[in-house]
This record gives C-alpha cells, sequence and structure tokens, in this order.
C-alpha cells in the first residue's frame, strides 16, 4: 500500500487527522505564550524542553506526549488539561465559560483553579438536582397543560 492511500479514499485520513492535532496543538501553545510575553527560548528553559523540540512542536511537526504538555503547561503556568483537550487527549470539560475562564486565569494556582472547579460544578449539580424532583413530580401533561391553564392559546379552545 502506497503512502497516499487507495484511489476513493477520503482525502483526510488518520495520519491527517493526527497532522492536524499537532498543527492545532502547536499554534495553541504558540498563542499562550505570545499572551505571556515569554520567548520561545524562555519557555524551552521553564518547561525543561529542548528549544527545538519546542519550535517543532508550536510548527506542527512534532506531536508532543502528555509527560511533554504536562511541562510546557507548567512553563506557561496554564492548566495541563487545557493543552490536554487541544492536543485531544482529553474530552472537552464541562462548565461552559465559567470553567474556561477559571482555567484560563493565569492569576490562580493549579490548585486554586481545581477547587474552584470542583465548588462550581457541586453548585450546578444541586441546582440541577433542585430543578429535577419539581419535573418529575408533575406528568408531562400536566406540565404541557400548565402554559394553556395560564391563559396561552386561549383563543384555539372551542366554546360549548
Amino acid at each position: 500500500m502506497s503512502e497516499t492511500g487507495k484511489a476513493g479514499e477520503s482525502p483526510v485520513g488518520p495520519i491527517e487527522k493526527v497532522a492536524d492535532i499537532g498543527r492545532d496543538i502547536g499554534e495553541y501553545i504558540r498563542v499562550q505564550r505570545s499572551n505571556a510575553k515569554i520567548s520561545l527560548r524562555q519557555l524551552s528553559k521553564l518547561a525543561g524542553v529542548s528549544n527545538p523540540y519546542l519550535s517543532q512542536i508550536e510548527r506542527g511537526v512534532r506531536k508532543p506526549s502528555a509527560e511533554i504538555l504536562q511541562q510546557i503547561a507548567k512553563g506557561l503556568r496554564i492548566s495541563a488539561e487545557a493543552l490536554y483537550v487541544q492536543a485531544g487527549i482529553l474530552d472537552l470539560p464541562t462548565g461552559g465559560p465559567v470553567g474556561d475562564a477559571i482555567r484560563a486565569d493565569t492569576e490562580l494556582s493549579e490548585r486554586q483553579k481545581q477547587v474552584l472547579l470542583d465548588v462550581y460544578e457541586s453548585f450546578r449539580r444541586e441546582n440541577q438536582a433542585a430543578r429535577a424532583p419539581e419535573n418529575q413530580t408533575r406528568p408531562p401533561a400536566e406540565r404541557n397543560a400548565s402554559t394553556a391553564d395560564k391563559g396561552v392559546n386561549n383563543h384555539d379552545r372551542t366554546e360549548d
């Protein structure tokens, strides 16, 4: 089998997808480094990764391991989880924009971020659980009828 694949195959195969992930994580690291105003050389020292290797990662030539990503995250003072998500190692975390803001905050330590995320998620679960019994105690027909009882669509009803 040749490297180009067989005729009729999708132009985006598994190898191309891995290359895309490598470029995406490299671009993400470059943006984070730029935002932190850290040079490539400074980040390589902070992360304990060679300057040429880090450059290759940023250009998408190399796809770093989880261990290297963790070192880079530490050097950038960002969440390793954020890099894992970008690299396709982890699924996108829950929490929406609040969770994203907590993870992106460079003023917080990783421990502080995790504590905040844990508290935030516990509040969300608690609120969701509080709403669940309300919806479970009323049958679906009764929940739908409640809008009609409030005068919605009364003009559709027939008179005796």
